[in-house]
């Protein structure tokens, strides 16, 4: 936590994670696909522990795509039903460490069971300093749409929409702007994920499969990100100029 403390205006208060590798990681430790599931599920804690002792104020997993729903009809159920099972059993547990859940993503192909279960871990653990947003049956394209859509639908006729009108509608509106894009497992592309929120942030690309993802890994991360300098179109010369006015 060395050497972490960070000009105000640099502050990292939104991380996101593509939690990518679980497969890879159970072929190797020689365990069957849902295991490596399993273990990554186990992870989550250690990422939202480190993010909280960093400050940050949300954290954004990408649990489930859009496109996921290709995957083997097993491999969907088996998610599907982790994703229940961890809803059941970390709802209460985030609450009382005061952390809201909030999941976000499209909810009408889910299973009423699972929908339900959604609705009560949200209503269970809707307060708190941090926020835990899970993405689930979430992709980007879909969120630009969606929100492009409902500003539309809201708009006076005739009105021409601009950024400001599709951004309160993205499903991460009421959060802080995405400072942090993480993906795990060696692959260099974000996969349909945050793409809008996306603009802006700092992406980090590591090797280390999700499932031994832990909090050094994601120290790691925070010290490359307050290494960097986030210019958002201005020179170096003008940020500088900033600083010493400050």
């Amino acid at each position: 936590m060395d050497n972490l403390a960070p000009a105000p205006s640099h502050a990292l208060k939104h991380v996101a994670i593509i939690m990518d590798g679980n497969n890879r990681w159970a072929k190797r430790e020689k365990k069957n696909g849902i295991a490596g599931h399993k273990a990554g599920v186990e992870r989550i804690r250690d990422a939202l522990s480190a993010c909280r002792a960093h400050g940050v104020q949300a954290l954004t997993l990408f649990a489930f795509s859009s496109e996921n729903w290709r995957r083997p009809p097993k491999e969907v159920e088996a998610l599907m039903g982790l994703f229940y099972n961890y809803l059941k059993r970390e709802a209460k547990e985030l609450a009382k460490e005061g952390v809201a859940l909030r999941v976000i993503g499209r909810r009408d192909r889910f299973s009423k069971r699972l929908k339900k279960a959604i609705e009560q871990a949200e209503e269970i653990a809707c307060d708190g300093d941090a926020t835990l947003i899970i993405a689930a049956d979430y992709g980007g394209c879909w969120d630009i749409a969606n929100a492009a859509q409902q500003a539309i639908n809201n708009a006076p006729a005739d009105t021409v929409i601009e950024e400001g009108d599709i951004e309160q509608y993205t499903q991460t509106a009421q959060f802080p702007p995405l400072d942090l894009l993480i993906r795990t497992g060696g692959e260099l592309r974000i996969s349909n994920f945050l793409l809008w929120q996306a603009a802006y942030a700092e992406l980090y690309f590591c090797d280390t499969l999700w499932p031994d993802f832990n909090k050094d890994a994601l120290n790691d991360a925070v010290k490359e990100f307050y290494s960097r300098q986030r210019r958002f179109g201005r020179t170096s010369e003008q940020l500088e100029q900033d600083t010493s006015h400050a």
